[in-house]
């Protein structure tokens, strides 16, 4: 009778286990399909103030995003001011440079599909857990999937993180996503690259109103380098203030101005 009594209770205990567990992938899934959603009907320009700092260069400056692509005025590179007249000449040879804006927008297309890929991924690369929920945010814990085969050398080093992702319980959105290294990645058995264990990141949103969210912060500290990640630093610390929205029609001129009005 004792026996039978443990064998229920386990298996009460695991039929729990399993439900939870079985409840965080559906809030993941939830939540990979409104940020997929989102950003689809999601039109909107901004201006905002960027610092990014890395270990061989830093630069603070003005963004002004358009649909012929992002301007930039920098006021600070390397912990040296830029006078005005070269903010607006590095401006200007943008504005008059269409090889260069359809670079950038080729290099924000490759960058999104990335994305994509890397959320759709989510749900079923981890196995989810429920780790706490407070002031209507539930952060969910993340562990490599035993039983996922990543398809492309990129989801190798995104199945090889370990960490927590908070969630946005009324929304559906993703408020920030942390992780770290649990083992070392290798490609081409190190000929193109190696990541080591220890190794975190850190990607910070937040609402700017009107179901819209932007990346604020993003922190990434990896030891290594990979050959195949030409578009993704593994030291960095970049954060984004002062966003103001831009008319979905702003031109390239008429952004400059705008950045030019910025103190």
């Amino acid at each position: 009778m004792f026996d039978k009594a443990c064998m229920l209770a386990w298996a009460i205990l695991l039929g729990a286990c399993a439900a939870k567990a079985q409840d965080a992938e559906q809030m993941v899934t939830q939540a990979v399909r409104t940020e997929l959603a989102a950003d689809a009907a999601d039109h909107s320009l901004w201006i905002y103030y960027d610092v990014d700092r890395k270990p061989d260069a830093s630069v603070k400056q003005w963004v002004a995003e358009t649909r012929s692509g992002e301007l930039h005025r920098v006021m600070d590179r390397d912990g040296q001011a830029v006078d005005r007249a070269d903010q607006q000449s590095g401006m200007n040879a943008f504005i008059h440079d269409p090889s260069a804006q359809i670079k950038q927008r080729k290099a924000g297309r490759h960058d999104d599909a990335q994305a994509t890929r890397m959320l759709n991924l989510l749900p079923k690369a981890f196995v989810w857990r429920k780790a706490g929920t407070q002031n209507g945010l539930t952060t969910l814990h993340f562990r490599p999937n035993p039983n996922f085969d990543p398809p492309t050398w990129e989801s190798r080093v995104f199945a090889a993180m370990e960490g927590d992702m908070t969630v946005d319980d009324a929304q559906h959105r993703i408020v920030s996503l942390r992780g770290r290294l649990i083992h070392d990645v290798k490609f081409g058995y190190g000929l193109f690259g190696e990541l080591e264990a220890g190794g975190t990141f850190d990607v910070e949103r937040r609402p700017l109103g009107n179901d819209e969210w932007q990346i604020t912060q993003t922190h990434i500290h990896i030891d290594g380098h990979a050959l195949i990640f030409k578009n993704i630093s593994e030291e960095e610390d970049e954060e984004k203030s002062k966003f103001q929205q831009l008319p979905e029609n702003i031109t390239l001129a008429s952004a400059e101005k705008q950045l030019l009005q910025r103190p």
